[in-house]
């Protein structure tokens, strides 16, 4: 296998494999395709704890790195999953949210480890992308009053 020429890599504390075998179970086109030990004690670990662990994502190659606490995940990186339907979008959600992690606004939710995720319904995108000025801030109206994205209340803010 070719490794691939950018890799998006996840700081974790400790979890990196619990973390890619949850996204491999949850998500399509997703693996561990590989675990990596540390060769000796460092700051955070112990030799042959895991160290790295690559993965993919709906096809992004992504290198887990148990690094310790050292780094927080934020809000200034995110998956953004492009969903068909409500069913596909509430799958999404609901696996990340009852797996441990929380909502927050606009059809963004964090998992167990702090990585967070934009669960964002097709429908969404093509509402706050419409030529019609005014059907474009009915339906960004009503998505910053969402949590996990409504498409049905999205299409009716932007029909009006």
């Amino acid at each position: 296998m070719k490794p691939a020429k950018n890799t998006i890599c996840i700081w974790y504390e400790g979890e990196a494999e619990a973390a890619a075998h949850f996204y491999a179970q949850t998500f399509p086109d997703s693996s561990v395709d590989a675990v990596h030990h540390a060769p000796g004690d460092s700051l955070s670990g112990k030799q042959g704890n895991v160290l790295t662990v690559e993965f993919t994502v709906m096809g992004v190659a992504c290198l887990g790195l148990n690094g310790g606490p050292i780094f927080k995940h934020s809000e200034a990186f995110s998956f953004q999953v492009a969903t068909v339907d409500q069913a596909e979008t509430d799958r999404y959600w609901n696996a990340i949210v009852g797996n441990g992690g929380q909502e927050s606004n606009c059809g963004w939710c964090k998992d167990k480890w702090g990585v967070s995720w934009q669960i964002t319904p097709i429908a969404l995108t093509q509402a706050t992308t419409d030529p019609d000025r005014a059907a474009v801030k009915r339906a960004f109206d009503a998505m910053m009053q969402m949590k996990k994205i409504d498409i049905a209340a999205i299409e009716a803010a932007r029909r009006g």
